[in-house]
């Protein structure tokens, strides 16, 4: 029985934190609020509609929080909540072993 309680809450939170996209994110934010602009710049590769679908999903999850500021364009920001403050170990933890292990894995041609 623990094991499948094990595996439901490791779905869980994949569907929280594991879009391909998600994590990039968050560590981003690890330094501060960042606007919607500096977040396309901060992450290579990702796409606008991949950004936005990423926040929407961590906003709806209470890892990040939005904020619209009524200027002409409209300017937004994005800022980890408390929860999605909690992830920075965790997360920092993982990118080290990205690090050291990532370079080890053959690339497929």
């Amino acid at each position: 029985m623990k094991e499948n309680n094990e595996r439901c809450a490791l779905q869980e939170i994949l569907e929280v934190i594991g879009g391909k996209w998600s994590m990039s994110i968050i560590y981003a934010l690890f330094t501060g609020t960042k606007r919607f602009s500096e977040l396309e710049r901060l992450i290579p590769k990702i796409n606008t509609r991949m950004l936005v679908k990423e926040l929407k999903n961590m906003e709806k999850n209470g890892i990040v929080k939005r904020k619209v500021f009524a200027t002409v364009p409209p300017t937004v920001e994005y800022t980890l909540t408390e929860k999605g403050k909690k992830l920075e170990p965790s997360i920092s933890e993982l990118y080290k072993w990205g690090v050291e292990y990532v370079s080890e894995i053959p690339k497929s041609t």
